[in-house]
């Protein structure tokens, strides 16, 4: 089964450069890695972990549905503070 797979920089303090998060929106999962390939080996081992769980719990596993991806421009005076 494929699962859409989200790629994301991470550019968070405490991070070395290079560090992705790959995000499995279909299953709720997250993870990182280090380059793409590193965050994409992050998100199998994850989600098979996962989806072993949910079956030896007799849990059906979500199926992935249409995936869409935009963005959101948030304005900059709503980031003050944060």
């Amino acid at each position: 089964m494929n699962y859409p797979l989200l790629f994301e920089k991470i550019r968070e303090p405490g991070f070395p450069e290079g560090f992705y998060y790959a995000h499995l929106p279909t299953l709720g999962l997250t993870t990182h890695g280090e380059g793409l390939e590193g965050a994409r080996r992050a998100a199998e081992e994850l989600a098979g972990l996962w989806l072993a769980e949910l079956q030896e719990r007799g849990e059906t596993p979500p199926r992935p549905g249409e995936t869409l991806l935009s963005t959101l421009e948030v304005p900059e005076h709503a980031l003050q503070g944060a």
